[in-house]
């Protein structure tokens, strides 16, 4: 028994065959884009997602400690500081609303520009606003 020795075949099945290649080299060329932005959108959307649950975190912790009876505000800027400094956040703001006689509650607000925090910059749109995260809570030893 005689095997063939591979052959290429030059007709039709061989213009199919560069064609198909083609088509293939083409599409790759159309998808590629669109599946390198869903890529790039979901790891923005994760980066964005973490740094929120560092601002809810950090405000809660920065109202604990400033609902503590003698707290300093420099108390609660340094407890706040240990949740936003390893994100690599020091572009923040912290707004304090300090208690009043009839209504004893400490609150706390954090905000970040949006353009610190993005990975990808004004890529998926407009970066002119902040994320920010607020936490009251009520000062103790106050009746």
């Amino acid at each position: 028994m005689k095997l063939r020795q591979g052959k290429k075949r030059a007709g039709p099945s061989a213009a199919r065959s560069a064609i198909r290649r083609a088509a293939a080299a083409v599409e790759m060329a159309i998808v590629t884009p669109i599946l390198l932005t869903m890529l790039f959108g979901i790891i923005e959307y994760g980066w964005v997602f973490t740094v929120r649950q560092a601002l809810v975190t950090a405000a809660r912790e920065g109202a604990r400690t400033a609902s503590l009876p003698g707290s300093t505000e420099q108390e609660v800027r340094d407890r706040i500081a240990q949740y936003m400094t390893p994100l690599g956040m020091a572009t923040y703001t912290v707004t304090f609303t300090h208690p009043l006689p009839d209504n004893p509650v400490e609150s706390v607000h954090i905000a970040v520009p949006y353009s610190d925090v993005t990975l990808l910059g004004s890529y998926f749109g407009s970066t002119n606003f902040n994320l920010g995260a607020t936490c009251s809570m009520r000062k103790e030893g106050v009746d």
